[in-house]
């Protein structure tokens, strides 16, 4: 017996989805991603040079070095002047070979994986994606959702490792029993639509009831589970309760889509990052919202998408000077 042909592929395995490969970034030469920098930076322009410091269009150029001289203010610049990438080391091209491996990895990327890939030091690595993440993830948390939402929490980290011998093992649930680094990660979620996640302390109702007024409009449908959390939402939104210990989709209420971007953001600390400190959780979860909602499109548009952002984002202030004594980076959580 023949067996049954296939009527359709995943759109990841179809031939749309790959319109730029790794090796096309690294055949570019460094004059070639200069120009790439400077259409998407500047592409109201068309390409050519605004300053940073006083937003003049007249600008020179020098031939000897890829600078630019505002003719108002007298300052230069640069293409990465006052973006993600300000005070940069390594070559244009590097950078746009890094933004090429962080989009192509559908699970996301180590920042070991990442220095090996591009022959950088671990610490040059880890700074770089997490600026990449910074500036996505500006974009993830400036949308208020509306229309039918679903709504869930699971927890990440904490993870307390149990006693050699049984007799000396403890109840790990317990708030007693733990080490006080767990995190909620609390997931908002449009039908067919965009995602936000917000760090929390836990699950409990002044938590949840800040998380959602914060992100979801009012008058909205939103999906929960029986937790007891959601009982006070019932007076802010039009609530659709499923009880996952009967069913978990019932043809009206579901948490499907909110539950499957949690397996994406596992399998991201398991199989890649393998650890994920507190402090960074909500990097990592904005990362995964923006995976989860450009899934369809093709990795070419991704990683223009990614640039873009990356190049009209300001100068960080958590990442710059990281690794020469700039640890203000403190952790972004929803204390209730």
């Amino acid at each position: 017996m023949n067996s049954p042909k296939h009527t359709g592929s995943h759109f990841l395995l179809s031939a749309k989805a790959r319109t730029v490969s790794v090796a096309q970034i690294a055949r570019l030469s460094d004059e070639d991603a200069f120009e790439t920098f400077k259409q998407i930076r500047w592409a109201f322009t068309d390409g050519e040079p605004i300053c940073p410091h006083c937003g003049s269009i007249e600008c020179w150029s020098f031939k000897a070095r890829r600078i630019f001289k505002c003719k108002s203010c007298e300052k230069q610049f640069s293409v990465t002047s006052g973006t993600i990438f300000a005070g940069r080391k390594l070559a244009i091209r590097d950078y746009l070979l890094a933004i090429a491996l962080f989009v192509n990895a559908h699970k996301g990327i180590s920042a070991l994986q990442l220095s090996r890939d591009l022959g950088v030091q671990y610490k040059t690595a880890f700074v770089l994606a997490h600026k990449l993440r910074e500036a996505i993830g500006a974009e993830v948390q400036s949308r208020q959702l509306e229309g039918e939402v679903e709504v869930d929490g699971a927890y990440f980290g904490g993870y307390v490792k149990p006693k050699n011998w049984k007799e000396n093992r403890v109840d790990r649930r317990l708030r007693r029993n733990q080490n006080g680094k767990r995190r909620c990660v609390f997931v908002i979620r449009e039908r067919d639509g965009r995602t936000v996640p917000v760090v929390i302390s836990s699950e409990n109702t002044a938590s949840v009831h800040a998380a959602m007024a914060g992100n979801i409009r009012p008058g909205s449908i939103v999906h929960a589970d029986e937790n007891s959390a959601y009982d006070a939402m019932h007076g802010l939104y039009d609530m659709m309760r499923i009880n996952h210990s009967e069913v978990y989709s019932d043809g009206v209420a579901c948490t499907n889509g909110a539950e499957g971007w949690f397996s994406r953001l596992r399998r991201a600390e398991i199989g890649q990052h393998h650890h994920i400190a507190g402090k960074y959780l909500h990097a990592y979860a904005n990362e995964m919202a923006f995976r989860e909602d450009h899934r369809r499109q093709d990795n070419g548009s991704v990683l223009c998408d990614v640039l873009k952002r990356a190049l009209w984002h300001p100068t960080s202030r958590n990442w710059s000077g990281y690794w020469q004594g700039n640890k203000q980076l403190g952790e972004v959580i929803i204390q209730a």
